[in-house]
């Protein structure tokens, strides 16, 4: 991929990389992001790469609400961080390393959840997938979501999939001028990332495939 450094980034916009699997391999949460402006011309193509996701019936029912309002982003923000800190961050601490990393790499990553817990507000760019509809498993629009998540990382920029707001789902999305009939599925924090991608750590396929039967080790 080529570098970023000196580019304007208008420019850096044709210049994403195209191997689908390199970016699937280093598709990491990037969860410390710089507060420069994304270049809408950039985030147009994250969006354009979500609405090109598959939709039950092809109904499309979706919604991509992008928030740049810092007063907006402060208001909802407010009640991500106050779920992390009372709920999810002391359960993720009480518990192990995750599959695949070290106790060391697992508390890094709790320290980066953190610093979005309590940075959140200052990603320069929100996009929030919502559905039309009572709240269903979000088959319609999590497609949308790994394919923004992939045309983010193609493009340079860094993001994350977080629903933690749920917890306090309704005033989260009065904060954000939800409005009734539609339901939000995920925030993705948007913005050029502070740290490098790089590959994904993951448990290997023999611990988590089956071949044929359930518990017989795929090889």
């Amino acid at each position: 991929m080529a570098s970023m450094a000196g580019m304007d980034p208008e420019a850096y916009a044709m210049t994403d990389t195209t191997d689908l699997f390199e970016i699937i391999r280093t598709t990491r949460s990037m969860r410390r992001l710089k507060p420069d402006p994304v270049p809408p011309a950039l985030l147009a193509r994250v969006l354009e790469a979500g609405t090109c996701a598959a939709s039950g019936g092809n109904q499309q029912n979706w919604r991509f609400l992008v928030i740049r309002d810092p007063a907006i982003k402060a208001a909802a923000g407010a009640y991500y961080t106050r779920g992390w800190h009372e709920g999810v961050g002391p359960r993720y601490r009480a518990g192990g390393s995750a599959p695949g990393t070290s106790p060391e790499r697992f508390e890094r990553m709790l320290a980066a959840a953190e610093h979005l817990a309590d940075h959140i507000h200052e990603a320069p760019a929100w996009i929030v997938p919502c559905l039309s509809g009572p709240r269903g498993s979000g088959a319609s629009i999590y497609p949308a979501v790994q394919n923004m998540l992939l045309a983010a990382r193609a493009l340079g920029l860094g993001a994350t999939l977080t629903t933690l707001y749920l917890i306090h789902e309704k005033e989260c999305e009065a904060a954000m001028g939800i409005p009734e009939g539609f339901h939000s599925y995920a925030i993705l924090p948007i913005g050029f990332p502070r740290g490098k991608f790089g590959p994904v750590r993951r448990a290997p396929l023999a611990e988590v495939v089956y071949d044929d039967a359930w518990g017989r080790a795929w090889s």
